[in-house]
């Protein structure tokens, strides 16, 4: 479970990027609601602690559990359909005793755990662009894809089937077999967008409908895009360098007029572009960039194939997760709601990418020596 590992292989570098980047969130969510400010603080403080531990935790003793570590997560994410807390037309989370816990967010790293074992496994058979091998794929990442579509987290299903099927690519997947997939699915992406458009289909909530065509047809959805316009406008009222964490005095600002709603969350970008400006923004966006490059370094200097695709899949979550919420708070995307990685208040989402990046630092530890 643990070994000797000598000091100077230690990736002080990424833990130092994420530390920043935790540390940042407690004080931009501080100026959003500082109501969440105490809970932040002390899931920063645990989160730091489980990475640490985690990244002194031998990979290749979590990875032996992956199996179990699949039926957990699924477990969990039928139990909260069952037995969770539904609020805002869905039913995600776990609420103990003022503690909320959201399954899917788990297990995003869970199925990075396990789809690493199989297409490692695959790749030691070269079996992976065997109809076995894909058909294996389809049907394990099928039931926890299922079980978040039912909640419904559409945004966090995305995020997880970019990110799996990233790594199925990385795991040497035909090409023709991908050419196939993409003709396949250009034109039943347009069959969907045809489909929910009409009244009585039966796949999404109205207001996931709306979203969607609120994206499609802006001038015909004004008030489903008035948050990300705000979002926008707030982003654009930090000008340069901003406005600082302390505007107390300031009526303008959005956390004063409660413009945007979920701020502390789904929104956090708006709150940063405003109290760092455009100046503090590309900091940020480039210290996220630093860390997933660190982990695909990490990645192509692993031992073997399953440390490789977990610290790449780690790599995945955090830029698509990261593209998103920042997507979504520049209408670059239609509107979903997906937190920014290490900022944005949730204590699910915080531990769940301390657990990547502890396993990336351990894979780091174990690296190839040239």
């Amino acid at each position: 479970m643990f070994k000797k590992y000598s000091i100077r292989y230690y990736n002080f570098i990424l833990l130092f990027l994420v530390m920043s980047l935790m540390i940042l969130g407690i004080f931009v969510i501080n100026k959003v609601d500082d109501s969440y400010t105490l809970k932040q603080t002390i899931g920063v403080i645990v989160s730091i602690l489980i990475m640490i531990v985690v990244s002194l935790i031998d990979y290749h003793f979590i990875a032996k559990f992956y199996a179990p570590l699949y039926i957990v997560s699924s477990v969990l994410l039928v139990a909260v359909l069952l037995a969770g807390s539904s609020s805002h037309n869905a039913k995600r989370w776990f609420n103990v005793a003022g503690i909320t816990f959201q399954p899917s967010e788990l297990t995003k790293i869970l199925m990075i755990i396990f789809m690493a074992v199989y297409l490692s496994n695959l790749m030691e058979k070269e079996k992976v662009s065997t109809f076995k091998g894909i058909m294996g794929f389809v049907i394990f990442y099928a039931i926890p894809a299922a079980l978040i579509f039912k909640e419904p987290d559409l945004s966090t299903l995305l995020c997880l089937s970019a990110v799996l099927a990233t790594m199925y690519f990385l795991a040497g997947l035909s090409y023709k077999f991908i050419g196939t997939v993409l003709l396949i699915l250009i034109p039943l992406f347009s069959l969907f967008i045809w489909y929910v458009q009409k009244p009585d289909q039966k796949l999404l909530y109205e207001h996931q409908v709306k979203r969607i065509m609120s994206f499609i047809y802006p001038s015909e959805y004004d008030d489903e895009r008035m948050q990300q316009e705000n979002s926008v406008m707030a982003i654009g009222s930090g000008k340069l360098m901003g406005k600082g964490l302390k505007d107390d005095d300031n009526s303008s600002s959005t956390t004063q007029t409660n413009l945007v709603s979920e701020q502390q969350t789904d929104f956090i970008f708006s709150a940063i572009g405003e109290a760092f400006g455009f100046f503090g923004s590309v900091i940020i966006i480039g210290i996220i960039l630093l860390i997933v490059l660190q982990c695909i370094r990490a990645g192509r200097r692993s031992r073997d194939d399953t440390g490789m695709l977990i610290a790449m899949g780690t790599a995945c979550l955090i830029g698509y997760q990261s593209f998103i919420n920042i997507g979504v708070n520049t209408m670059l995307l239609p509107n979903t709601g997906i937190p920014l990685p290490f900022i944005s208040y949730g204590l699910t989402s915080l531990m769940t990418s301390a657990i990547g990046i502890g396993m990336v630092l351990n894979i780091s530890l174990q690296r190839r020596r040239y």
